[in-house]
């Protein structure tokens, strides 16, 4: 699927109201933003409307509020259901706690901590109290060319993720252009990514343009050798990918969880690892699939083994056609890491989604470590697919020798496969 959509270079946009969707779903720990990464990613397309005389109206979404904040703090449906069921005289406590976390969840979501993030980067950006009410209208309505406002948490409405299109289409009316710049959305069709789009001319700004430009490229006209390496922990979240990627590539290579229902397909005892017995036929049939293409496919010959899922467990490295019962495989072993660090040397093109093994805790984080930093020296043009790849490129260091980093583990995931992304088809077409 090709994407070529208008950007906000391809329109007028001074004097014009400009409603951006950003990402800034930016990690906290005790009230504090840990990472400012996707702030900063968001500044060249605010700053470039700015400049060009737009009055900016960023908006974006934060966690996952645990309640809704329409015209006051309330309980959605299924929490009043869970009170309902218990004993009567338990369902005043647990509505007031409930109500109070729910005020917590409002207080600790709100975008203001990103508002203040944006002003210390330059942006100087003001702060509406609510989303499409009256603080919001009256702010928005009073812009002035190039100043800049951030709504608050659009998710404190239950409408955004419902798509509801009246919610799309009070929101789209403080604005008079829509730009979607938020990627790591794009995949989810809600009210701030895809529902205004009905109702106002709709474009991408810098961060959308380089995701689909350089993942588009890599899959419809790659630099060859073509090489995909999957890893994570199921098959059945990547079949879809695993399948178009073999229509595309050269190699696919498949580490991480998935490999252990490859192994089970080829007959292998596979101890207690991950493994998923009834997508075994699926594996079956990819692997004849990448035999038929004349696709390189290359899975782990050798595994960290453990003996249980754990941290600390006792540990060993053994061949994939000799997982003892009661092992579970936790990482690609030694040889297998110098196989798929050969097989990455010449590549054309590396796409890289989901880590080796359980590369959160250290003695199993030597596979996912040994990948990265093959493919930083595979002087190949490099994709990272989001999530914990991208997490692990940036933790070593090997960032700056990746071509490319996509801010979205679940939109990139989706791309991969070729799905339309709601967030990028309600974009307006060159």
């Amino acid at each position: 699927m090709t994407y070529n959509k208008k950007t906000i270079e391809d329109i007028d946009v001074a004097g014009k109201r400009v409603l951006v969707r950003c990402d800034f779903n930016v990690p906290m720990k005790s009230g504090v933003i840990t990472d400012k990464k996707r702030i900063v990613g968001a500044l060249p397309t605010i700053q470039y409307l700015a400049k060009n005389g737009a009055r900016v109206i960023l908006c974006s979404h934060m966690g996952r509020p645990h309640n809704v904040l329409d015209e006051k703090i309330s309980l959605n449906k299924k929490e009043k259901k869970k009170i309902a069921e218990l004993p009567e005289e338990e369902q005043k406590a647990a509505e007031k706690a409930a109500l109070e976390k729910a005020a917590r969840d409002v207080s600790e979501l709100s975008l203001q901590i990103v508002c203040d993030a944006l002003n210390e980067l330059g942006i100087a950006a003001k702060m509406a109290k609510d989303v499409v009410g009256p603080d919001a209208k009256a702010k928005a309505a009073a812009l002035k060319d190039g100043e800049v406002l951030l709504l608050e948490n659009v998710r404190f409405h239950a409408a955004e993720e419902k798509n509801d299109p009246a919610f799309a289409k009070e929101l789209a009316s403080l604005a008079e252009i829509y730009v979607n710049d938020a990627f790591g959305t794009a995949h989810r069709a809600h009210a701030s990514t895809a529902g205004v789009a009905d109702y106002l001319p709709a474009v991408c700004g810098y961060l959308i343009q380089k995701e689909i430009s350089v993942m588009g490229k890599a899959l419809e006209n790659p630099a060859r050798p073509f090489v995909a390496v999957l890893g994570g922990a199921k098959v059945s979240d990547k079949i879809g990918v695993i399948n178009n990627l073999i229509e595309k590539c050269d190699t696919l290579i498949i580490g991480g969880g998935m490999a252990y229902t490859f192994f089970a397909a080829m007959g292998n005892n596979v101890g207690t690892s991950l493994c998923e017995a009834d997508k075994i036929e699926d594996a079956k049939a990819m692997m004849a699939k990448a035999r038929e293409r004349g696709v390189n496919f290359v899975i782990p010959v050798d595994n960290i083994i453990g003996r249980e899922y754990d941290e600390n467990t006792p540990y060993m490295a053994i061949y994939s056609d000799s997982i003892p019962d009661g092992w579970m495989g936790m990482d690609i072993g030694p040889v297998t890491r110098e196989l798929f660090a050969k097989t990455l040397i010449g590549a054309g093109t590396v796409v890289w989604n989901g880590p080796m093994g359980v590369s959160e805790w250290k003695n199993f984080a030597a596979g996912t470590e040994a990948v990265a930093k093959a493919i930083a020296e595979s002087g190949a043009i490099s994709i990272i697919g989001g999530g914990d790849s991208a997490e692990a490129v940036e933790r070593l260091g090997y960032a700056d020798k990746m071509t490319h980093i996509s801010t979205g583990g679940g939109a990139s995931l989706e791309f991969l496969e070729g799905l339309e992304l709601p967030g990028i088809a309600c974009l307006q077409d060159k």
